[in-house]
This record gives structure tokens, C-alpha cells and sequence, in this order.
């Protein structure tokens, strides 16, 4: 740090500055410490990256290694904090890219992925909804990297320790994952770049996970207005005997087949 001392009255029109060097271990000491707290900050930025990384880790070795996983799910939607909708049923994942959700209650429906096609099939309308997989918005679809090489990074262009979302469980590490091609928009549009974490940025996706064991127990989908969308996993089976017919579909007789997006009412968060 140096002091700076004017040479003439500040009154004179022409005024010369004369630089006085700071020998106290305080002047030092006051010079040190910004590069001290950047290195400090630095340092700290990097154990949260690392952490998780791991943690990200222990849940790719955990799920990459079977080929068909099985859970039972509840999945609830929201908005402003209500709760409008809750559903619950059981959800298969397969090598490579196929995956089926049963729901059970509080009525029987189906989303299935194919590897080619997505399906949503709704008995009581006799009527099922197919759309390429790779164009479904459905937030369902990226989950179906579980039936993948668990390459997390083709959802996520960075995962974070998450700054306001909290586990339910002190054994729990919530995440945040940044949605690959989220919130572009609406950066293009504002002259200013919103909080990282925030709805403002595009969708801000959460993964709850077993910090010991990489179980992976909910994953949240927040976006703007308010709305949520929660996925609640529980009694994960690694390599269940299940038939590969499973995750094929087969419309039943007098069910009626509308190519498009899924319906409206359907759960969705862009990818």
C-alpha cells in the first residue's frame, strides 16, 4: 500500500503528487490480504467443485454398472408452494436408452421410452401420444439417463453444491445442475447475466443424493412462476428380471395414436 501526499495546497491549480512508500507491517500487512482472501476464496471454490465431482462419481459407479434398475417413485407437481397434483407408481430403466413409468395412483397411466419413441399412454382416453424421444421436452426423458452411460454431462453443462435448496436428510448433498442450453434466452434478451442457481437463469434442476453411498433420492425441477415438479425415488433393485416387452409398446385395440408433443397437462422442462 502506498500513501499519497499532495505536494501544494489543493487550492493551486497545478498540484504534483509525491509518492511516500509505507514501511509499517501493517501497510504489509493491509497489501497481503486481498491476494490472501482470493487465494482462500479460490481454494474453497475448488474443494466444492471437487466434492462434487465426487459425489457425482459415486452415483455413476453405482447405477452404471446394471443393466435394468427398478424404483418405486412419487412425483409431485406445485405451484407457488401448493401442492396441485401427486402421483406415484414404478419406474424401470434399461440399457441402452429405454425406460418405463407405471403410475399406479390416483389413476393408472404410462410413459414409455423406447430408445426411438417416446409414449405417453392414458387408458381412460383410450388414446396414446408418440413423439421422437430426442424431441420430447417431457423432463422425464433426460432421466432416462439412468438407462444410459450415465454421462451426466449431456444433461448438465456444470454441477454445484446447491447455495439455497436443503436436503431432507443430514446424510443427503443436494446438487445443482446447470441444464445444458437453459436459460440462453433469456441471457440473449437481458443485458445482465441473473443468479446462477436462480429460475431467472432457465430451469434449476436439483439432485438429492446419499452423500456415503451415491443413491440417488430426489431429484427437483423449479421454474419460473412458481411451479416444481419433484421426483421421489425409493427401493432402487439393480438388475430385476424383467422382459425386454416391457419397454415396448403395443397400442390395445381401439386405442387411438396421435403423433405430436405430449399433452398439455404433462410435466415438462426443457432439456
Amino acid at each position: 500500500m502506498l500513501f499519497f501526499s499532495p505536494a501544494v495546497s489543493s487550492f493551486e491549480s497545478n498540484v504534483s503528487i509525491r509518492v511516500e512508500p509505507c514501511m509499517h507491517c501493517s501497510c504489509y500487512t493491509a497489501r497481503m490480504l486481498p491476494l490472501i482472501c482470493s487465494l482462500l476464496l479460490f481454494s474453497l471454490s475448488q474443494n466444492r467443485v471437487t466434492a462434487s465431482q465426487d459425489l457425482v462419481v459415486k452415483m455413476k459407479t453405482r447405477y452404471r454398472s446394471a443393466r435394468t434398475l427398478r424404483a418405486m417413485f412419487i412425483e409431485r407437481y406445485t405451484e407457488n408452494g401448493r401442492v396441485v397434483r401427486t402421483e406415484a407408481g414404478i419406474a424401470y430403466f434399461r440399457r441402452p436408452g429405454k425406460m418405463r413409468w407405471e403410475y399406479q395412483s390416483p389413476e393408472k397411466n404410462l410413459f414409455l421410452v423406447d430408445g426411438k419413441s417416446a409414449w405417453f399412454y392414458v387408458p381412460a382416453d383410450h388414446t396414446v401420444t408418440r413423439v421422437p424421444a430426442r424431441q420430447s421436452t417431457d423432463w422425464r426423458t433426460p432421466l432416462a439417463l439412468l438407462a444410459g452411460e450415465m454421462k451426466v454431462s449431456r444433461v448438465c453443462a456444470r454441477v454445484e453444491p446447491a447455495i439455497d435448496e436443503k436436503p431432507e436428510s443430514p446424510d443427503h448433498v443436494v446438487l445443482f445442475c446447470k441444464v445444458r442450453g437453459a436459460g440462453s434466452d433469456a441471457r440473449k434478451q437481458g443485458s445482465q447475466d441473473p443468479p446462477a442457481q436462480s429460475v431467472d437463469a432457465g430451469e434449476a434442476v436439483f439432485f438429492e443424493i446419499v452423500e456415503d453411498s451415491g443413491e440417488l433420492v430426489r431429484v427437483l425441477v423449479r421454474e419460473a412462476g412458481g411451479v416444481a415438479v419433484e421426483f421421489r425415488f425409493t427401493n432402487w433393485q439393480f438388475d430385476p428380471a424383467v422382459d425386454d416387452a416391457l419397454f415396448h409398446f403395443r397400442a390395445p385395440s381401439g386405442v387411438a395414436i396421435v403423433n405430436g408433443e405430449l399433452p398439455a397437462d404433462a410435466i415438462k422442462v426443457n432439456p
